[in-house]
């Protein structure tokens, strides 16, 4: 049974001859939290537009729960938005801005008020009815955008950036409690970041984008782990590519020495990427290593240390929680299952 609740099919949207979304499509199941990442630019706040019915593609078709909806208006999609500038009613006080959307519906004041209540308890705003919205933080004012969003009970909520203006605790803080109220409330979230670590912790499904071209789909271990292409495994945190050959299935040779991996099906003796994490490289003394090499740099980061290396002119990044002296050797051990395998020119 198809459980898809969007489904973008062939969609294109120019602006003065710029191309930002190019025969795209995707589909997004019901009860999902689904984020678009990519850096700036790349088309994700224009295919959250284009959901939402807040801009219209130039060519292909959006389908909402089955219906075509190319030409339907944002306030007949059963779609809500909450936005990095929350929009919030600055004359009103934080429970008749909540309160705003049901009042326009006629609802009965009683289930108002029932709503209003239980929603402002769902995002730790209880108590908070009365005050006006100058005094609240900027985080207890991304909380009233989000109930006011929510208590319309929408099928799918959009979320552009919305976190983008607060400080790095209260993020992580609204992070854990977004993903919380989307699985409370079982609503379909589409969340726009740039932001890697963001959508890494809060998303089942991550679609990187990159010049309004999907580059990789899938869940956030995926994404991390198996990067398909080297945009993927640049745009996720930190990664080392070296140049490989792949001699036969399960044996790569790159930095001069042969390794064993867990990848297949490429052709006999492939040029190809190798990509390995920092965190995923062993530092032992030099006698024990696969591959070794001299110390250039040591940068303390908090919970571990961020060293480059230098073997044969090309620098390793490793990430560990030892440091090592400036100007030492030591040797590098990769495991077969932490060495990752792409095609050439995969970008």
């Amino acid at each position: 049974m198809n459980n898809n609740i969007i489904e973008l099919k062939n969609i294109s949207k120019t602006y003065d001859d710029l191309t930002v979304l190019d025969d795209f499509n995707l589909s997004i199941s019901e009860n999902e939290f689904l984020t678009l990442l990519g850096p700036s630019g790349c088309g994700k706040t224009t295919l959250l537009k284009i959901i939402g019915g807040f801009e219209f593609a130039d060519e292909g078709d959006v389908f909402f729960g089955g219906y075509k909806v190319n030409n339907v208006p944002p306030n007949q999609r059963n779609i809500n938005t909450v936005f990095q500038k929350y929009a919030l009613f600055p004359h009103m006080n934080v429970y008749d801005n909540v309160a705003f959307g049901l009042k326009i519906k006629k609802m009965d004041k009683e289930d108002i008020d029932k709503k209003v209540r239980e929603m402002l308890t769902m995002v730790s705003l209880s108590g908070f009815e009365d005050r006006s919205i100058s005094s609240l933080s900027g985080g207890q004012q991304q909380r009233v955008a989000i109930a006011r969003a929510l208590v319309n009970e929408p099928k799918v909520l959009l979320l552009d950036e919305p976190l983008g203006a607060l400080d790095l605790k209260l993020r992580q803080e609204m992070q854990v409690e977004l993903k919380k109220i989307q699985k409370k409330l079982g609503i379909t979230f589409i969340f726009v970041t740039h932001d890697q670590e963001e959508a890494l912790s809060m998303s089942d499904t991550i679609v990187v984008l990159n010049k309004g071209v999907i580059q990789q789909v899938g869940s956030p271990i995926d994404i991390y782990n198996e990067p398909e292409n080297a945009f993927v495994a640049n745009f996720i945190g930190e990664s080392n590519i070296i140049d490989g050959i792949m001699h036969d299935d399960y044996d790569v040779e790159f930095s001069n020495t042969r390794f064993e991996c867990v990848d297949k099906g490429f052709e006999k003796d492939e040029e190809v990427d190798v990509v390995v994490r920092p965190e995923d490289i062993i530092m032992v003394d030099e006698a024990s290593g696969m591959i070794t090499g001299v110390v250039k740099s040591s940068t303390f980061k908090g919970v571990h240390y961020e060293l480059e290396v230098e073997e044969n002119g090309r620098m390793w990044l490793l990430q560990n929680t030892k440091s090592a002296p400036i100007g030492s050797r030591l040797g590098m051990i990769i495991n077969p299952e932490d060495i990752h395998i792409m095609h050439k020119g995969d970008a």
